[in-house]
């Protein structure tokens, strides 16, 4: 029998994080993607810590209008900015076991519009 949607996900999330790690130059963007919301936020593995964090439930979020990929985009942006104010220039993408399309890459997209690189 195969497997469920979430089963699939979360094998190959665990495959992505036996190499994907951050560092405090380098952190991991981890995307977390439901069914109505977006959330990103940038880990320092080494210390265990959150270092930022955007998402589309956010207050400067909630008044965005448009489709959820445009909101992702936004929070892209935001995660983005937050990042390059902390002074970090670079980040390990983490699409937590999604594909890499629609909201996902849309999030990514604005992130490197907004001037990370990863």
């Amino acid at each position: 029998m195969g497997l469920s949607k979430t089963e699939r996900r979360e094998r190959i999330h665990r495959r992505i994080r036996k190499v994907s790690f951050g560092t405090a130059e380098r952190p991991r963007m981890s995307v977390f993607r439901s069914n109505k919301e977006i959330y990103a936020q940038l880990i320092d593995d080494n210390k265990g810590v959150t270092l930022a964090s955007a998402s589309s439930r956010d207050k400067e979020m909630s008044k965005a209008k448009g489709t959820k990929s445009e909101i992702a985009a936004q929070v892209g942006k935001v995660i983005a900015e937050k990042a390059i104010k902390a002074g970090i220039e670079k980040v390990a993408f983490d699409r937590g076991g999604n594909l890499y399309h629609g909201r996902v890459k849309a999030l990514a997209e604005g992130a490197r519009e907004a001037g990370l690189k990863f």
